[in-house]
């Protein structure tokens, strides 16, 4: 017989063929049949060589319902292979699953929707199986494909569009979980596969639909029912996150990146910030630094974006970077930071220039500069946020390298010429040390020494020492932050002269013995620079409070005996420089020296409690609030202050003695030599490198030295010392410190009002004077000594000198080695 009549003969027809015809009923509205269901499962199971002809005769069937359009009858197709595939897992499985996804494709491909979703559903089974052999042929191409475009449903009726977009979730879903630990299998990290899927995850993310559960009572929907295709896509996001590899995560990453620049989703930074906060918490936390690189690279991508998506990366790559310090960071640390520097000084130059490319006139987009100072804000709290996280060891290397990009004079980041290249460095400058200042805020160590090594200290207090008041106040504040380390910093405002300092429960500790190591070897330099910034006239209120409370922690943190008696000497001295005036300072810088030199002198004094001390100082104090208010801080560091042009006027009374504050303290045990010995700070290279007038501070040095030993005060003194000349030395000691003060003054001022002749004849009456007092002692030291055997007569007659030579002398043998 002919194949062809035994296919129209049902008793000649194959018996598989005739069990899979069984368990279709007459009425598709019946159902699958159950016995017949069983009988063809088990003889699946007793001739498996059988399943993929069983499969190949299903699909065929399945094709031919679909074109005819009974519906019913492929929903009872599919539910039969549902049940052979849930029963069989034989070898020969594989031929099998061939015909049962190319019934699954056929479904995906009908316009109706609830044969996609049911295809879906199926495949969904089909990809929670474990199969016993891999696969080296089978291709999920169509799968991925389809299932993306199915999760971009635009359906108009939005309960079948959220079920087609849920059916798209749940398929990728299924192409991840079956291809993802197989080596074997499609390769789904590959970037043809990734650039669909992720893209589809995303946007049904993005698009959170309002009304999407209409079940009259939350209590009555099944969970399944009550999920949205976000969460959904959420829980697949991290799914597929989760299980990516070390080589991976790029290819996962990348289109992320992408789908945010074309759906401008980088500002508002709300819906960016959510996704990476999913990515980096689903990822392995020992392959969080890969992510934070490729932000990086992608701000770096982005140079030249509008300061709005910069910004917007820069507080994703924020919450990224936090998440990932506390996995594995790694060589990422400093990367982190010099992009972010990198792209700190690019907005600088963007909102100098108003073009996006320095070196052309014009740039194509429009800069707005109020945009640009917010990315650089961002910059700054990332910089901040981040560092916080790391450990003490990495935030010093982290505040080293953002120091070494400060530009200074004659440093590897020399300072540009001309008026753009000053208002570049300025601007640099402040970002710079406002970012540091950032790191420092959350910069906690008890080793001061491995704080601020000796480099990064220089190159610190060198800003100090520029004219911009603001630099200057930025380094106070990082120097504040450092040393404030029991958050005193904030009982010390307002500046006050308070008589009880118990009320601000100031925290003290014993100075441990690094501090003290670091002050033997840096206590000088500090004391120099606060000294030469308490000289600026550009100071404001601001600077001075920075000041006070520098000292202040100082004294608390940092101090032993040594230290407190130096930073008293310091603030005498700068006291002096507010009465004497030698730097033309204005009324009010000057009252605000008086002041800050009466508020620590009273807090300090306080501290150390020597009962005589702390007499005068509130007696000054007492004095002052009586005759001279503007002297104190309570009238001069307000909105408002207090102050009097007749500081050159003052009566002793209402100063600090040094004379006076040496006898209290010496007597109660402290060093009386160092108390006595006024503060002058030693001049360096830095004053001449911050444009200082070093030149005539140096000069009037010069001068205090030459007038000293002037012909004018040349007096040969032969008292006799006695007990009564003592007696009288101590009691005018004060007297006879003022009138040393009035005639430096005096000096400093004759030389610079005098005219030149005067000055030039004085100067030259004493350089003829040293000159000669040089051919002396040169003649003395260059003539040879007599020779021991006389003197003899050359062949010319002529009488000379001789002395013998070295090897005919003869030395004592001690002296022979």
């Amino acid at each position: 017989l002919s194949p062809g009549v035994c296919g129209c003969c049902g008793a000649l027809r194959p018996r598989y063929k005739r069990l899979v015809d069984n368990i279709f009923p007459e009425d598709p509205e019946d159902g699958l049949v159950k016995t017949n269901m069983e009988k063809l499962t088990f003889y699946a199971l007793s001739a498996p060589e059988k399943l993929d002809r069983i499969g190949a005769y299903l699909s065929e069937r399945l094709i031919r319902d679909v074109s005819r359009h009974r519906y019913g009858y492929v929903c009872i197709a599919m539910e039969a292979l549902d049940q052979l595939l849930m029963a069989c897992h034989c070898q020969s499985i594989n031929l099998f699953v061939e015909s049962f996804l190319k019934m699954v494709a056929k479904l995906l491909e009908s316009e109706k929707p609830n044969l996609q979703i049911l295809g879906t559903n199926s495949f969904v089974k089909f990809a929670n199986i474990e199969e016993d052999t891999p696969s080296y042929h089978r291709s999920y191409d169509f799968f991925v494909s389809r299932f993306s475009e199915m999760c971009h449903s635009s359906h108009d009726d939005m309960d079948i569009r959220t079920k087609i977009r849920m059916s798209g979730i749940k398929g990728l879903q299924g192409v991840v979980r079956k291809t993802v630990n197989d080596e074997l299998q499609a390769n789904i990290w590959e970037p043809q596969h990734m650039d669909k899927i992720v893209p589809s995850l995303l946007f049904n993310l993005q698009h959170v639909e309002e009304a999407e559960s209409r079940s009259p009572s939350p209590l009555q929907a099944t969970e399944k029912e009550k999920e949205s295709p976000a969460e959904l896509a959420e829980r697949c996001l991290r799914e597929l996150l989760g299980r990516a590899a070390y080589g991976n995560i790029k290819n996962a990453i990348k289109p992320v990146l992408i789908h945010l620049d074309n759906h401008s989703l980088w500002e508002p930074k709300i819906f960016a910030t959510g996704c990476f906060r999913i990515i980096m918490y689903s990822i392995q936390p020992q392959h969080s630094h890969l992510v934070i690189q490729q932000l990086l690279g992608h701000l770096d991508a982005n140079s030249k974006s509008a300061a709005a998506v910069r910004a917007g990366i820069v507080e994703v790559l924020s919450e990224a970077a936090v998440i990932a310090a506390s996995g594995s960071v790694g060589p990422t640390v400093l990367e982190v930071f010099n992009t972010l520097l990198r792209q700190l000084r690019l907005s600088i130059d963007y909102a100098l220039t108003g073009s996006y490319d320095c070196s052309a006139g014009v740039g194509t987009k429009i800069i707005k500069e109020h945009e640009e100072r917010m990315f650089q804000e961002a910059v700054i709290k990332t910089i901040g946020s981040f560092s916080s996280t790391l450990p003490t060891y990495q935030q010093s290397e982290v505040m080293v390298f953002i120091m070494n990009k400060v530009p200074l004079p004659s440093s590897q980041h020399s300072l540009e010429p001309g008026r753009d290249g000053e208002n570049r460095n300025r601007l640099t400058q402040i970002m710079l040390l406002k970012s540091l200042l950032q790191v420092s805020v959350g910069f906690q160590c008890t080793n001061m020494l491995t704080a601020l090594p000796s480099a990064f200290l220089d190159r610190l207090l060198s800003s100090a020492l520029m004219e911009d008041p603001e630099i200057r106040l930025f380094v106070l504040e990082i120097l504040i932050s450092f040393i404030d380390r029991h958050g005193n910093r904030q009982k010390f405002s307002p500046i006050s002269t308070i008589s009880d300092i118990s009320v601000l429960k100031l925290k003290v500790e014993k100075c441990s013995r690094q501090d003290t190591v670091f002050m033997k070897k840096h206590g000088q330099q500090l004391y120099r620079h606060i000294y030469l910034i308490c000289k600026e006239e550009s100071n404001v209120q601001a600077h001075y409070e920075a000041l006070y409370s520098l000292l202040m922690l100082i004294s608390i943190e940092l101090a032993n005996e040594e230290v407190v008696v130096d930073l008293i000497r310091l603030v005498l001295a700068v006291q002096e420089v507010a009465q004497l005036n030698e730097d033309n300072l204005t009324s009010y810088n000057r009252c605000a020296l008086f002041a800050l030199g009466a508020a620590y002198l009273n807090l300090i004094s306080q501290l150390i409690t020597v009962p005589t001390f702390c007499q005068h100082i509130h007696e000054v104090i007492q004095t002052r609030q009586k005759e001279a208010a503007y002297l104190l801080p309570e009238d001069v560091f307000v909105e408002k202050p207090t102050l009097s042009k007749s500081l050159d006027h003052l009566g002793p009374e209402v100063f600090f003695w040094q004379s006076k504050i040496s006898e209290v303290l010496g007597g109660s045990g402290y060093n009386l030599e160092r108390l006595s010995t006024p503060y002058i700070p030693q001049l360096t290279d830095e004053d001449r490198l911050s444009k200082r007038k070093s030149i005539g501070e140096t000069i009037s040095l010069q001068v205090e030295m030459e007038s000293r030993n002037s012909p004018e005060r040349e007096q040969v003194l032969s008292e006799e010392i006695t007990y009564e000349t003592l007696k009288k030395a101590i009691v005018d000691s004060v007297a006879v410190e003022e009138q040393e003060r009035e005639r430096r003054r005096q000096v400093v001022e004759k030389f610079q009002k005098a005219p030149f002749e005067e000055i030039a004849a004085h100067c030259g009456a004493r350089a003829t004077l040293l000159q000669s007092k040089l051919n002396q002692i040169f003649e003395i030291t260059i003539r040879p000594p007599p020779s021991p055997s006389g003197t003899i007569t050359a062949a010319y007659g002529q009488s000379q000198n001789h002395s013998i030579p070295v090897y005919e002398m003869k030395f004592p043998d001690l002296c022979v080695y």
